[in-house]
């Protein structure tokens, strides 16, 4: 995924559960609808995917060559 499509990078592959989980709901408070948020982690967020799904968003997921995980995110479109 290219960073350059987001408004804003959360890097969690440095963080203790449940810090990215924790930094990237807080970001996606602060989006408007169109942006977009890329949270790097060091494996997949299963958790994180059902609290996007109850809070209206959207993402897509891409597992890079040394195993870290990025998760694109957005407002859900109606």
């Amino acid at each position: 995924m290219n960073q350059a499509r987001a408004e804003r990078v959360i890097d969690g592959r440095c963080m203790e559960p449940p810090e990215p989980f924790v930094h990237t709901m807080e970001a996606l408070d602060t989006i408007k609808p169109g942006q977009k948020i890329l949270l790097i982690v060091g494996r997949e967020p299963i958790p994180l995917y059902r609290a996007l799904e109850l809070n209206g968003f959207s993402w897509q997921t891409e597992r890079l060559p040394d195993g870290s995980v990025e998760v694109l995110i957005w407002h859900r479109t109606s």
